[in-house]
């Protein structure tokens, strides 16, 4: 185990509840970008909440880590020189955003795309990573683009886009796959929040140029 990581079977329950945030966006298919909002906001300001209770009140950082601890990586626990947002608030945060500022199935397939594809990128590349790519493994980045790739795919399918939207979801699965490469915990941007920004800006530019409509 490399420093930074946490153990695999911490790692594997810490995807798990990662890929149950697969329920937002496919609650975001049934609902309006302001019902979305409104359900997405506060969580994303609740969680912003604890992490501000964090840093101001010990007592509240030792409850937190007690009963999160073994599932934080070290630049999110209270015993990192200094404590940064946990994963979990980006996601929330991440979350928001994209419906905020992108068109819906836009939104939804970048926020598809980190959770699914990151998982596999994170799991695969811990069992199975051997050549290094950036700060993660040919072999996770790999499982990271094919999955995005299939996001997009279903995503095509579900939605009735056409061929243009598989184009630009390749292009935008190549630019969020580098951009999770080299994506690294402590001192850098959240890979939770810059991997759909990356994902979603890339899709709703590259269709904007090609003219695409989009509802």
């Amino acid at each position: 185990m490399t420093p930074g990581q946490i153990s695999m079977s911490n790692e594997i329950r810490r995807k798990l509840i990662h890929l149950s945030s697969i329920g937002i966006p496919i609650l975001y298919w049934f609902l309006t970008r302001e019902q979305a909002l409104w359900l997405l906001i506060p969580l994303a300001l609740g969680a912003v909440l604890i992490e501000l209770l964090r840093r101001r009140f010990t007592g509240f950082e030792r409850r937190f880590s007690s009963l999160f601890g073994a599932l934080l990586r070290p630049h999110e626990s209270g015993t990192a020189a200094r404590l940064e947002i946990n994963g979990a608030t980006f996601v929330l945060i991440s979350a928001a955003l994209c419906v905020l500022i992108f068109p819906k199935v836009i939104a939804i397939t970048a926020f598809a795309v980190l959770i699914v594809s990151d998982t596999a990128s994170a799991l695969y590349g811990r069992r199975f990573g051997k050549r290094r790519f950036f700060h993660k493994s040919v072999e996770g980045s790999t499982a990271f683009f094919v999955t995005a790739m299939l996001v997009v795919l279903v995503m095509t399918r579900v939605s009735g886009e056409s061929w243009e939207f598989v184009v630009v979801g390749l292009v935008a699965s190549l630019v969020a796959t580098l951009v999770e490469a080299v994506s690294h915990g402590g001192g850098s941007i959240d890979d939770n929040l810059s991997i759909p920004t990356a994902f979603g800006a890339v899709m709703w530019g590259g269709l904007a140029l090609l003219s695409y409509p989009l509802g």
